[in-house]
């Protein structure tokens, strides 16, 4: 990692450059943060030049065009061509280490995306945070880390974004300051531009696994028990309605992906999503992808206007990636009219805060309908709610499966199948817990047996 400045107190400690004045004029005013700069960034900042002009170079020099039709070797050898007669035309000889990693980075930027494609090639980093074009931070195994990874400047990292946004038919800037996209692998991408972020673009990949978790997977991880498991995996093969509830990065959509692995290969699923990213392992499957509105304002496809229209292209099931407004409505309404076997995500801490959030987002309608009808939809509509979180040491964790099992008065009803009990700390920062069952039986047994899923009556036995 790269410190951006020395502190005057550190500069006997520190390889420093001073700019600006020098001599006694420089002696009679006392020196600043940004009269010093290390010598390793005034190195870096040296190369990014250096790429920023063979960069220009080559893309005068390349038929932009054409460029994707060309087979991959042959590009390489026509960019070190460039590289070389530029070099030898400016003077400035490289060690071949660092000329043949210089070629790497501009066929990046022309064809990839810059100083991101060896992140994304990283397969131990499940997300990539650009805070600003000089420094970028990634998680792996469940932890923050910084990168020495940075953008030549501002314009450099907003010419990025748009090669991501505009490769869908998207767009960002003043007008519409922020856009969910996804790169042609599935990764899911955030941005965020000026004014509306104020330090610079911001932009947010959750990378996209190019294995899929399944649930022996998951299990085998620690993310919950083998006896758990079984039963998702009965709740998907009767078809049972299942919201999976949790925080940001507790792995609600990789849990999502596991469970659909269940649905037979002979139904017809249709998924709906902002920006696609489900990895359905069934050969029938339409996706369905919302669109933001065009420049002038209109055009917009929404998820409400997916699900509504879902419904008439004869779904066997509806999966919506994440709720989070009006289309909530609609989803509660495939459940309880025949559309049986949907599952979809939300963001909640809670399987009881989870509801909370459903009710809310169906008030997003503008209609007023009564709390207790609400709770009606929901409570006839979901059978169980998947409660997902990431702990303090990083390790994603099923916190809980709870099935809803009515209604009392105006309170939706659940209880516990299974819970994650924590029991401490190891040594190491390691959160200890158990996943373990309540003690209580679904009531949905009768169901899930007529629907031919043979569960151990065992597996519910309170453990001592």
């Amino acid at each position: 990692m790269f410190r951006n400045f020395t502190r005057p107190s550190d500069v006997s400690q520190a390889k420093v450059v001073p700019l600006g004045a020098t001599g006694q004029a420089a002696r009679a005013s006392a020196p600043s943060v940004a009269d010093y700069v290390t010598t390793e960034e005034r190195e870096l900042v040296k190369r990014l030049e250096l790429k920023s002009r063979l960069h220009d170079a080559v893309l005068d020099r390349l038929n932009l065009n054409v460029i994707e039709k060309v087979d991959a070797e042959d590009l390489r050898r026509e960019v070190t061509a460039l590289v070389s007669q530029v070099l030898s035309a400016e003077n400035t000889p490289l060690p071949a280490a660092e000329f043949k990693s210089i070629v790497e980075e501009l066929l990046h930027e022309v064809m990839g995306l810059g100083p991101l494609e060896p992140l994304l090639a990283d397969p131990t980093i499940n997300d990539i945070l650009v805070n600003g074009y000089r420094n970028v931070y990634v998680e792996r195994f469940g932890v923050l880390e910084k990168v020495p990874t940075r953008f030549r400047d501002e314009r450099h990292l907003l010419r990025i974004i748009d090669k991501i946004v505009s490769r869908i038919g998207r767009r960002v800037d003043e007008s519409q300051p922020w856009v969910d996209a996804r790169l042609e692998d599935g990764s899911r991408v955030n941005a965020i531009i000026r004014p509306c972020s104020i330090d610079g673009p911001s932009m947010s990949i959750r990378k996209f696994a190019k294995k899929p978790y399944t649930m022996e997977r998951l299990v085998d991880t620690g993310a919950l028990s083998p006896k758990a498991a079984q039963l998702l995996k009965g709740l998907v093969q009767a078809r049972m309605n299942v919201l999976i509830s949790g925080g940001t990065g507790s792995g609600k959509t990789t849990m999502l992906n596991a469970m659909s692995s269940f649905i037979d290969e002979r139904e017809r699923i249709v998924t709906i999503e902002d920006a696609a990213e489900l990895q359905m392992q069934q050969a029938h499957v339409v996706r369905l992808e919302t669109r933001p509105p065009t420049p002038t304002g209109g055009g917009a496809v929404t998820q409400r206007d997916l699900v509504r229209n879902a419904l008439r292209m004869r779904p066997d099931r509806i999966i919506v990636g994440e709720v989070r407004g009006a289309e909530t409505f609609d989803m509660l309404q495939a459940m309880n009219t025949g559309h049986d076997g949907s599952m979809t995500t939300v963001h909640a801490n809670t399987a009881r805060d989870a509801l909370g959030r459903l009710e809310q987002m169906v008030t997003m309608m503008g209609v007023d309908f009564p709390l207790s009808a609400i709770r009606g939809q929901i409570a006839s509509g979901l059978h169980f709610v998947v409660q997902l979180s990431r702990l303090a040491d990083g390790r994603r964790r099923v916190m809980s499966v709870s099935e809803i099992t009515g209604m009392e008065g105006n309170v939706i009803t659940m209880q516990d199948i299974f819970v994650y009990r924590k029991k401490g700390r190891s040594e190491s920062g390691e959160v200890l817990g158990d996943f373990v069952p309540t003690g209580l039986r679904p009531r949905c047994a009768d169901q899930l047996a007529a629907a031919g899923v043979d569960l151990d009556a065992t597996a519910f036995i309170a453990e001592r």
